[in-house]
């Protein structure tokens, strides 16, 4: 086999399995490896992930507050399979997101929180791991992404990843079919132009045009729905509830109190995007070729979570059954922005959105609730339409996994946002905090490998233990896939599926969040304060994705005036000077590492008057009962409020060695950019394919981060040549 070349057919190189990604992407007569048969026998996959969707969301766990959402076709899958209830995900979307493609812990890739445009490659799943598509390839299997699922940066910075638009491609998948953002755009307040101006600001806080009943100064009930193919027609209150809603529910555009003209106005505008209604799809196809949908197009327009059922089902509907096939769907809900899905989603008897105006509070539970219930109704038709299931006479979800040949998994992101958070759960620890609230998951699976369906698991399982299962689905043990040289994480998975009174596998689950690299040669994104979270943070380049997250923008032209602040120390000194209580800093690194019944939490913070980061650890009791379960909040830490006993102690040094076992097995290798554990040759010419891709910006082969892959970095590899880097397993 020739040494591994540089890897500028990437495309050809993640349509074969290799011994290491982008290596040896051709025999030595440079003819293509023959891809493998495929096997009549195997599974297909069905992978479901919901997005910022805890275990605190769904009645099926035993949660779900006061009024939990209705969710009677998960509920349906659930009980034909098994509820895994004490699954841990990493704290926000992208980290988890790529354990389960890669097995591997975040600080192991450097993927440490969610993707924003100023995250460098670095930072992004680079093409040299060996990923889930890459290694079913093994056994024949084709694979798609429909959705969201977040592995790279998208086009607000495209310079920071040398792939653009063809990453999905890059990273193994056969076809994907989503968007690179991380989330659905802000709400369009103007609703498409047509609002009347407050204080420079529209004023439909939804993104539609209410009715004249629910909003007396600006609502409507008739106007012309125009189209973004070019068709118009006038709606009113006889024919809908509130036609502004209806319009957009079409894709289209409504012009509150006018008639249609021949020619549409000017201030309709198709190319702003509106939340949850509209998106920029990226295709990979499996041809090779890509493009893009933009907010504009009319097959991008419409409810998400209809357009990525709707893309999931023609995409299955469309393989020949010849070979078996992974479908990674992954949900936009219910990420925010809040906003109201189409009434024909929900059960009859939904509480209608008359009156919202998507900036209360108080709304966010039922809204969300409201997008919960919308999906499991895709969801539903999802797997009706293609065959996975049938509607029983009383239109309840007849699912009988036996006679499929399709293993369906479905799991959350990572914990509910605190906005919407269900008591006892805490909001103030949840997504992007190390703690229950943020890291603990639902995750269904079934399938006809499950053995006694309708029962839960009770051992721990991390989201990094997905890139086992989906190995031991396709009989591919991924421990002999990935090169020796890599640390995997996962854990098998499969026995809990086929052996119901298998032991734990697993003794202590592991999560984190960290600092994503960005370049040195770019200042910080400005601060955002989040007040239910009582954290400043400076991860937001967006003064609009600060606001979506509920959070408060002390950017540019925000709370502290036209110029802002620099700094969330600023922001500080600044509250502090208002007569206001200072906020915390979001941590520099946050880890949390748990046995059966004990939670130890490290969090590094940097403090403002030192400018030294420092480490404090918290140690909490915890379990996962039912309705109320024991979590870590403040007043159970061990370490301050209580004298630990001769057994928490002992856990809690156990759990201080777990966790330097985990630290202690991170390996930093200047110069070995495809990971493959040596720095030689095959780095040099990797260098050079990246230091002209793209203009050579930002890669996997920008070593000291400025953005740039350039002679800077030769240099490191050259002065690094002949190490070999190897990793002490944890």
């Amino acid at each position: 086999m020739k040494k591994p070349m540089h890897p500028k057919p990437l495309a050809l190189c993640t349509a074969l399995l290799t011994a290491l990604a982008l290596t040896a992407c051709s025999s030595d007569d440079g003819d293509p490896a023959p891809e493998p048969p495929p096997s009549a026998s195997l599974p297909n996959i069905l992978f479901i992930v919901l997005d910022d969707l805890g275990v605190d969301q769904l009645s099926l766990f035993g949660y779900g507050g006061a009024t939990p959402a209705r969710t009677p076709n998960l509920d349906a899958i659930a009980h034909a399979g098994v509820r895994f209830r004490n699954a841990w995900s990493m704290p926000t979307c992208t980290p988890t997101r790529a354990t389960f493609f890669d097995g591997r812990y975040p600080s192991r890739t450097n993927i440490l929180n969610a993707i924003v445009a100023l995250d460098l490659a670095n930072s992004q799943v680079s093409p040299y791991e060996m990923t889930t598509p890459k290694i079913l390839k093994e056994k024949g299997y084709v694979n798609a992404v429909i959705g969201k699922m977040h592995l790279s940066g998208s086009d607000v910075n495209p310079a920071n990843n040398p792939f653009g638009d063809g990453v999905m491609r890059e990273l193994g998948w056969d076809h994907f079919e989503g968007y690179l953002d991380g989330g659905p755009f802000p709400i369009d307040v103007t609703a498409g132009g047509v609002s009347p101006l407050v204080d420079g600001k529209g004023v439909y806080g939804c993104g539609f045009v209410p009715n004249a009943q629910d909003d007396p100064s600006y609502g409507a009930d008739s106007g012309a729905c125009y189209l973004p193919a070019g068709s118009c027609s006038e709606i009113t209150t006889l024919a809908v509830h509130t036609p502004g809603r209806a319009c957009l529910e079409q894709g289209g555009i409504f012009d509150p109190g006018k008639s249609c003209q021949l020619q549409r106005p000017d201030y309709i505008d198709f190319s702003v995007q509106n939340g949850y209604y509209t998106g920029q799809w990226v295709i990979n196809g499996a041809n090779g070729l890509t493009r893009r949908e933009e907010a504009s197009d009319p097959r991008a327009r419409g409810y998400r979570s209809t357009l990525e059922t709707d893309r999931a089902v023609a995409w299955i509907q469309r393989q020949s059954g010849d070979q078996p096939w992974m479908m990674s769907l992954g949900y936009s809900a219910i990420h925010t922005p809040l906003q109201p899905p189409p009434a024909s989603l929900l059960p009859a008897d939904a509480e209608n959105a008359g009156g919202f105006d998507c900036l209360d509070s108080q709304e966010n539970r039922v809204i969300s609730n409201q997008m919960i219930e919308a999906m499991d109704h895709e969801i539903g038709r999802l797997l009706v339409e293609t065959g996975l299931a049938r509607r029983n006479a009383d239109g309840s979800l007849d699912y009988r996994p036996q006679d499929t040949n399709t293993a369906i998994i479905i799991i959350g992101d990572n914990g509910t946002y605190a906005p919407t958070v269900k008591a006892p759960f805490n909001p103030s620890r949840s997504k992007a905090f190390p703690y229950q609230t943020g890291v603990w998951v639902p995750l269904v699976v079934a399938g006809p490998m499950v053995a006694s369906p309708d029962r839960e698991v009770p051992h721990m399982v991390n989201a990094a233990d997905l890139f086992s299962l989906f190995g031991e689905l396709a009989e591919i043990d991924v421990r002999e896939a990935v090169p020796a040289n890599r640390i995997l994480d996962a854990q098998p998975m499969l026995p809990y599926l086929t052996e119901p009174e298998h032991a734990s596998i697993r003794t202590v689950n592991f999560t984190e969040m960290g600092t994503n690299i960005t370049s040195t040669e770019v200042a910080a994104a400005p601060p955002c304060v989040v007040p239910a979270l009582n954290t400043c943070a400076q991860i937001f380049p967006q003064q609009g994705v600060c606001e979506d997250q509920g959070g408060d923008w002390y950017g540019p032209g925000g709370v502290a005036g036209p110029e802002g602040l620099s700094s969330c120390c600023a922001v500080n000194e600044y509250l502090v000077a208002n007569g206001e209580s200072p906020v915390d800093l979001l941590a520099d690194a946050q880890r949390a590492i748990r046995n059966d019944d004990f939670k130890l939490v490290r969090i590094e913070r940097m403090s403002c008057e030192t400018g030294v980061v420092t480490a404090v650890d918290e140690f909490y009791p915890i379990d996962e009962a039912a309705p109320i379960p024991k979590l870590d909040n403040a007043p159970s830490n061990l370490l301050i409020h209580h004298a630990m006993t001769p057994l928490q102690y002992q856990n809690y040094q156990t759990l201080l060695g777990e966790l330097a076992n985990i630290e202690n097995s991170l390996v930093d290798c200047p110069g070995d950019g495809n990971e493959d554990g040596v720095v030689d040759q095959q780095d040099i010419d990797n260098w050079r394919y990246f230091s002209t891709l793209n203009e050579g910006r930002s890669s996997w082969y920008d070593f000291d981060h400025n953005g740039f892959t350039n002679n800077a970095d030769l240099t490191i590899i050259q002065q690094n040549l002949g190490k070999r880097c190897v990793a002490a397993a944890s």
